[in-house]
C-alpha cells in the first residue's frame, strides 16, 4: 500500500473527512484540501477492496 495504512484506518478517517465536509463552515481552502485527502482514501481503500478480491478469486486456468 502507498500508505501504511490499514483498511480500517482509511475508512475511519475517510467517514471523518466526510463528516468535516458535510458540516460545512470550512473555507474553501480547507474544504480542498478535505476532499482531496478523502479522495487519497478512499483510493486506498480500493486498494484494499481490490486487493482482497483478488486473494479470494480464483485465478483462470
Amino acid at each position: 500500500m502507498s500508505e501504511a495504512l490499514t483498511y480500517e484506518q482509511a475508512r475511519a478517517e475517510l467517514a471523518t473527512v466526510v463528516e468535516r465536509l458535510e458540516s460545512g463552515g470550512s473555507t474553501l481552502e480547507e474544504s480542498l484540501a478535505l476532499w482531496e485527502r478523502g479522495e487519497e482514501l478512499a483510493a486506498i481503500c480500493q486498494r484494499w477492496l481490490d486487493a482482497a478480491r483478488a486473494r479470494l478469486t480464483p485465478p483462470e486456468s
